[in-house]
């Protein structure tokens, strides 16, 4: 038997089906449109249904902004059109507050000895597993882990006889940027998202206004940006994107600057702890083997400024099929998944940051140079305690409770505008003090 026919006999093992019956039950996921997660559905076909043939799984795949608006609506109006939801750090605890996902735990506990042992629970790295539980209970089970680091192109940083710290701050980097910068010869300085969205440009924002010691509200739900830590850190931002960033910045997302660093055109990319396989897979990138990756940038505190996130699967709690809508959440969050993805789609691209067993793997180790960096991150990030001053709110990059959907859009589109040169930071900042002041307040956070 190969090691792949094997793998796929294990993974069978793990997964009993309800072949007893003759009936074929549908499950409808909904996910986002990313490579992970189109392997994902990929892998699905070929093997969880072959293996499962009394199980038929629908994917409707979209842009993460169209996913969230949707899945909501869905959910929240318990239509029961989906089984299985692909949600993020910020909507599960959220979504469970609300009633909307399944606690996982019963199922969990009710899971074979066998089963309990071939999935491990306690392989799921703690530090994920924390932004998606509620009230000590967990609601989804991750796909991916991540948290931000920095990215280099090596060979750049040779060219002019650089060095990268292990533990750069925001004004070595500031510095690197200006040195490197060269639109003549098609490089960029360093490359940031400049495009609105609250989990778009303000995630890297939110941990730079984090690490220069700002914050959303204080403790009674004050807004706080408005003032001298965040217009530094937003000055800041603004200053290495309209000088030293790439062109039209101001409506460049990641899946930009992802192409523009594969392509050898960015010295430097602030950025997710998960792109980390893109960018070592030589089918998509020219940099491969030349990308040196190091801790986030900091500035005068080290609290939120290396942001924590997961892509996981929910089960829905207006589903009519959670039992099999469970056969399929641990299928494709467990180790033997991992293993699975990685003999499919190259080591490099095995879904990052939910297992520890993963970053003892010696096949990942060896294809994944970012694989230690992407750990130590994961494990120190602070979303608990995201910022040097006390604050009543969880999360690095979000603030966790409902309203910052919108009024994290809202800011999201000012802090874009002053990218583009049509605000100042002042005027941005004081616009987005009084968006937050009409839409939160203590009454309408609490439980959160």
């Amino acid at each position: 038997m190969t090691s792949i026919a094997l793998l796929l006999a294990v993974l069978a093992a793990c997964n009993p089906s309800s072949q007893s019956s003759s009936s074929t039950t549908t499950l409808t996921v909904a996910t986002v449109n990313n490579s992970q997660m189109v392997q994902m559905e990929q892998l699905t076909k070929q093997v969880f249904q072959k293996d499962h043939p009394n199980i038929k799984v629908n994917f409707v795949t979209l842009p993460e902004n169209d996913l969230r608006s949707k899945v909501t609506q869905d959910v929240a109006t318990n239509a029961g059109k989906f089984d299985v939801a692909t949600i993020g750090s910020y909507e599960t605890p959220i979504w469970a507050h609300n009633g909307w996902l399944q606690d996982l735990s019963p199922y969990l506990n009710k899971m074979s000895a066998t089963d309990k042992s071939n999935y491990n629970y306690d392989d799921l790295l703690k530090p994920v597993m924390s932004t998606l539980s509620f009230q000590g209970h967990p609601y989804s089970l991750p796909f991916y882990g991540e948290s931000s680091f920095l990215m280099y192109n090596k060979q750049i940083f040779a060219q002019h006889h650089l060095s990268m710290p292990l533990h750069p701050t925001w004004d070595q980097v500031a510095q690197f940027a200006q040195q490197l910068n060269d639109p003549a010869g098609g490089v960029t300085g360093i490359l940031l998202r400049g495009q609105s969205g609250w989990g778009m440009n303000m995630a890297p924002l939110d941990t730079m206004i984090n690490t220069f010691g700002g914050r959303w509200f204080n403790s009674n739900w004050q807004p706080q940006l408005n003032t001298p830590a965040v217009q530094k850190a937003v000055t800041l931002y603004a200053t290495l994107l309209q000088k030293y960033g790439e062109p039209g910045a101001s409506t460049s997302g990641w899946q930009e600057c992802v192409n523009l660093m594969t392509q050898g055109k960015g010295a430097m990319f602030y950025d997710a702890t998960s792109f980390g396989g893109v960018l070592e897979t030589p089918e998509t990138s020219k940099v491969a083997g030349n990308v040196g990756y190091v801790n986030a940038p900091t500035a005068v505190t080290q609290n939120g400024s290396h942001w924590l996130w997961a892509w996981s699967l929910g089960l829905v709690n207006s589903s009519k099929n959670k039992d099999a809508a469970f056969q399929f959440l641990t299928w494709a969050t467990n180790s033997q998944y991992l293993t699975l993805a990685g003999k499919t789609f190259g080591w490099a691209n095995v879904p990052p940051g939910t297992r520890a067993s993963i970053y003892q793997n010696p096949d990942y180790q060896k294809a994944a140079p970012f694989a230690q960096v992407t750990l130590d991150s994961i494990k120190t990030a602070t979303p608990d305690q995201p910022t040097l001053e006390p604050v009543p709110y969880h999360g690095v990059q979000y603030v966790g409770i409902p309203q910052f959907e919108s009024v994290g859009q809202q800011v999201s589109e000012l802090m874009s505008a002053v990218v583009a040169g049509k605000m100042t930071v002042s005027q941005a900042l004081q616009q987005s003090d009084q968006l937050l002041a009409t839409q939160v307040n203590k009454d309408n956070t609490a439980g959160y």
